[in-house]
């Protein structure tokens, strides 16, 4: 998945004194778009631009964490034409889903840094009292010096649920957005536990009832400031599908080895469904 880096390393430490030097990374990442050397792209390689391509002000770099001894620095905003650097454009953030692109480690690290960019443009200002924000000097939080209200990266829980009926699995379709098959998914509300998050779900989207829920993996996917918690669990009782029309366009059993797996190997998804085909769950 995404974030299988290894033998790479996330340092994700918070340091607010760490100070931006020429080699550093920049991650420009706003509104979904992403600041990388459109060149490089059509190679299927992701370059970052680095501190010493700008000419700006280093006090607007914040740094967010380091792959190895790379450190990356956000650069929250979007530039004028005259402040891009040479060979540097925006691409869409869907982009980085491109099947090849690499290395993995700058992936998984754009997709992190689009995280925290998303946390840190929407903090700008107090959910209280709506005075300025302010960066924390111990942790990586936003600081509201009016009320003491302090406020943390925003990660929101999601489940992802391949609903196994003997040999076959439910596969579905979203309506609008990702194309290829999936599994049910959907956010845990407030008051949930995750495995009632899981039922609810597999019933809102398909009409049926579930048994034997059991936890697999988790994976953190930026692209929509989540963390994603996989589960498998086996059907209870009757079978037939009621689908959801507006969330799905598709939803069918799907037996092993019938299922048509994701381009690409970054998803939770696309593992909890090759796992399943290849007999593994």
């Amino acid at each position: 998945m995404i974030q299988d880096i290894a033998p790479h390393r996330l340092n994700n430490q918070y340091d607010p004194k760490v100070n931006p030097e020429p080699e550093d990374y920049v991650i420009n990442t706003m509104n979904g778009f992403i600041l990388a050397d459109r060149g490089k792209i059509q190679d299927d390689c992701l370059v970052f631009p680095q501190v010493k391509d700008f000419n700006i002000d280093k006090n607007e770099l914040i740094y967010i964490f380091s792959i190895d001894k790379s450190r990356c620095f956000l650069l929250n905003r979007l530039l004028e034409n005259d402040e891009l650097p040479e060979d540097f454009d925006y691409i869409e953030e869907r982009g980085l889903r491109k099947v090849g692109l690499g290395p993995k480690e700058l992936v998984f690290a754009a997709i992190t840094a689009k995280h925290l960019s998303d946390w840190y443009r929407d903090t700008k200002f107090c959910g209280r009292c709506g005075e300025k924000m302010i960066h924390s000097s111990t942790e990586r939080a936003m600081y509201c010096p009016a009320c003491n209200y302090t406020a943390y990266p925003r990660i929101m829980p999601a489940v992802i649920v391949g609903v196994i009926n003997g040999d076959r699995i439910l596969i579905t379709r979203y309506n609008r957005g990702y194309a290829h098959n999936a599994l049910i998914a959907g956010f845990t509300e407030i008051g949930e536990t995750v495995e009632e998050t899981v039922a609810r779900e597999v019933m809102e989207e398909t009409g049926v009832k579930v048994k034997n829920i059991r936890y697999y993996k988790s994976q953190p996917w930026g692209s929509a400031n989540d963390i994603l918690l996989g589960f498998y669990c086996d059907l209870d009782g009757d079978d037939t599908i009621n689908m959801d029309s507006h969330e799905l366009k598709y939803a069918e059993w799907v037996k092993r080895e019938d299922i048509e797996l994701q381009p690409g190997t970054f998803s939770l998804t696309n593992e909890m469904m090759k796992r399943f085909k290849m007999n593994m769950e």
